[in-house]
């Protein structure tokens, strides 16, 4: 099971993580594309934020911050990763840690790149 969970305090938590720190750019993850909640992903908000559930792969994620949770089900609606963290008011010096959470997300299939 492959988990990713970004806490109350903003520190992100991934299982199998071998990076200690906060990436400023992330590989793999582009800001400019256009992303959304793969389909085969169900949302079930909970008290500490959301849990994710993969269908296909049966993976779980647990966002643990409200805001993660309001950005990843905002995606669709933005033209790219990028306008939806400005939309989500997210500072430059909190972006490290958003972006590693939406990493870990996009790695485990959770939100995947769309077409505009």
């Amino acid at each position: 099971m492959t988990t990713a969970s970004i806490s109350a305090s903003g520190d992100v938590n991934v299982a199998g993580s071998t990076s200690a720190e906060p990436l400023d750019e992330p590989a793999g993850f582009d800001l400019a594309a256009a992303w959304r909640v793969n389909p085969s992903v169900a949302i079930r908000p909970e008290p500490f934020g959301a849990l994710l559930y993969h269908f296909g792969t049966r993976k779980l994620s647990f966002l643990k911050n409200l805001v993660v949770v309001d950005l990843v089900q905002s995606l669709a609606d933005h033209p790219s990763a990028e306008a939806a963290l400005a939309a989500a008011g997210i500072a430059d010096v909190e972006r490290p840690i958003y972006l590693q959470a939406l990493t870990s997300l996009a790695d485990s299939g959770m939100i995947i790149t769309r077409s505009t």
